[in-house]
């Protein structure tokens, strides 16, 4: 691919040609891809929201399985009126069995009696001592057997999201376990011995952004927040915590590009790590890295300032984590940028943008160290580099859990 690969450095890692870096799309195909999903479980209802259905949802029966009344009111038979001789609740054991020119009442849910030819809504009933009349289409307002499916018919194929509604499905199926791939689990290093973590800045000292802003955007991507570490500027400390960590997914922040204090190349390095991803040719953000230790284990390397940061969590990162969860990659929607916008002549530019009905404008603030254009936008441009300026873009969702029309 693109950019990807080069010759093989000392301890076996592959490094790549730090001339020309992996191009902004080759970077997230690869690390979607690296991203192998985890051994698939199966999981209770109140477990599995999260993860991804990993075979698909089969009826074990009929639903519903016997024909229902949709509405509170009165199952009729025939033509009206219709006296009433009795009522059919939900819980109701007893049966009854209409004639022509019979009703009985009945509440939603419950099953219609042998010899109903329509349920008659409460709200268009008139009532006449013991007898009914009303608007009564023949099957109106009842659900007939297998209306939703039939037994053994696949309702949901694999490679969904369990969420609330998958939930009601498979409840509603009568089913109480679904087999999934697990939702990955992220820790999150964040190096930097300017950092502090309350007040504002000063001569020295960094407030600390991409440690608040890292959890968020984790748990929206589908994965869960495992541990969170400050760790000092030192070779030692990034080595031991790298060692110590069982994730699925290791980001460090602050430690990638090539200053005295980055140590993340000479650790993995040292660890004999696959050094996979060495750079890619995006502003901003391009000193990101992706690794996958002995074990497997993947360890995506996140510029120092928040914007950066940012940026290579949603190429490097999202990609990934979808790859964890067993999702493809999804085609990224485009829009048209009102003005335009000026392209790098060899980088992928990636813009905060508001979307909007005439299009996609941006919103300025777009430096690397900047979250303020983020967040006051919906998504990121992805200007792919050229000789001049770009009138449209695809576009990146700022929120990693969106799911794009396109593609």
């Amino acid at each position: 691919m693109d950019g990807v690969g080069g010759g093989r450095g000392r301890g076996g890692v592959l490094v790549s040609d730090a001339r020309e870096h992996v191009s902004w799309d080759a970077a997230r195909r690869v690390a979607h891809l690296v991203g192998r999903p985890r051994a698939v479980v199966s999981r209770g209802l109140g477990e599995a929201r999260g993860c991804v259905l990993a075979s698909p949802l089969v009826a074990p029966g009929a639903v519903p399985p016997v024909d229902r009344s949709a509405m509170d009111g009165y199952a009729v038979s025939g033509a009206g009126p219709w006296r009433v001789i009795g009522h059919v609740g939900v819980n109701c054991s007893a049966s009854v069995q209409l004639a022509d020119g019979q009703a009985c009442s009945i509440t939603t849910g419950a099953a219609v009696p042998a010899g109903a030819t329509s349920v008659v809504k409460d709200e268009d009933v008139e009532l006449d001592g013991e007898w009914v009349s009303g608007p009564a289409a023949d099957g109106k307002h009842i659900r007939r057997a297998g209306e939703e499916c039939r037994e053994g018919e696949v309702v949901l194929a694999d490679g969904v999201v369990v969420d609330g509604p998958v939930l009601g499905l498979a409840a509603s199926l009568g089913l109480n376990r679904l087999t999934v791939i697990p939702q990955p689990v992220v820790d999150v290093l964040i190096t930097g011995d300017e950092l502090v973590h309350q007040g504002p800045s000063g001569p020295g000292r960094v407030r600390d952004a991409i440690g608040p802003m890292l959890p968020d955007l984790i748990t929206r991507s589908g994965a869960h927040l495992g541990e969170l570490h400050h760790l000092p500027d030192t070779r030692q400390a990034l080595r031991e915590a790298l060692t110590q960590q069982t994730s699925d997914l290791v980001l460090v922040s602050g430690s990638s590009a090539a200053g005295p204090a980055d140590h993340l190349r000479p650790v993995l390095q040292e660890l004999g790590a696959e050094l996979i991803v060495d750079g890619v040719a995006c502003r901003p953000g391009h000193p990101q890295a992706l690794a996958r230790l002995a074990g497997g284990r993947l360890v995506i390397g996140l510029p120092g300032n928040p914007f950066a940061a940012l940026s290579a969590f949603l190429t490097l990162g999202v990609a990934a984590i979808l790859g964890l969860r067993g999702l493809r990659l999804p085609t990224l929607p485009i829009a048209s940028i009102p003005g335009g916008v000026d392209c790098h002549p060899r980088s992928t530019r990636l813009v905060p943008v508001r979307v909007t009905a005439e299009g996609a404008v941006p919103v300025g603030h777009g430096g690397s160290a900047m979250l303020r254009g983020a967040a006051g936008a919906d998504a990121l441009a992805v200007v792919d580099p050229g000789p001049a300026e770009a009138i449209a873009a695809r576009l990146l969702p700022l929120d990693p859990g969106a799911r794009p029309w396109a593609g």
